[in-house]
């Protein structure tokens, strides 16, 4: 949540919370500031308004976000076509969904599927442990010195 967030009332924020899920939970319907402001039991003027300050995004936005990510799991991880996809995940128009899902990961969904392909036939080529030990964190320095060394790097660097 945004700093701004945290002068909110906690009822406000499990209102907010409310209409968040109910996006998360069906992000394919129509989600109007109107109806997510009946989820919240607020008007709809003060919704957009709160919902922005406590999430950082309007909820607009942030249901154009959840979209994306279904429809990018869906590229990754099935053989449906992309314009099943694109209704699937709530777009009315391909177009529409071609240019935003352009728009926010910087790929066509048939460019994103081709690289997450062949990204997954690349991986599947090595070790699984040695996949995993590249994905690990680096345990090795603690997190506050970790901290400590950056700092003093930034400090240099000025």
């Amino acid at each position: 949540m945004a700093e701004s967030g945290e002068s909110q009332s906690p009822e406000l924020l499990r209102r907010l919370l409310r209409a968040k899920d109910r996006m998360d939970a069906a992000s394919h319907e129509d989600w109007p500031v109107q109806r997510l402001a009946e989820v919240s039991h607020v008007s709809a003027a003060h919704f957009a308004r709160s919902f922005k300050e406590a999430f950082g995004v309007p909820p607009h936005r942030y249901l154009l976000t959840r979209r994306i990510e279904r429809a990018t799991a869906l590229l990754r991880d099935s053989d449906m076509g992309i314009t099943d996809i694109a209704f699937q995940t709530g777009w009315r128009s391909l177009g529409t969904f071609g240019r935003i899902f352009r728009d926010i990961t910087g790929e066509t969904p048939g460019a994103l599927r081709v690289r997450a392909r062949a990204a997954a036939n690349g991986l599947q080529q090595v070790p699984a442990c040695i996949v995993s030990a590249a994905h690990r964190p680096d345990l090795k320095t603690a997190v506050l010195e970790k901290r400590r060394r950056l700092a003093s790097d930034i400090k240099a660097t000025s």
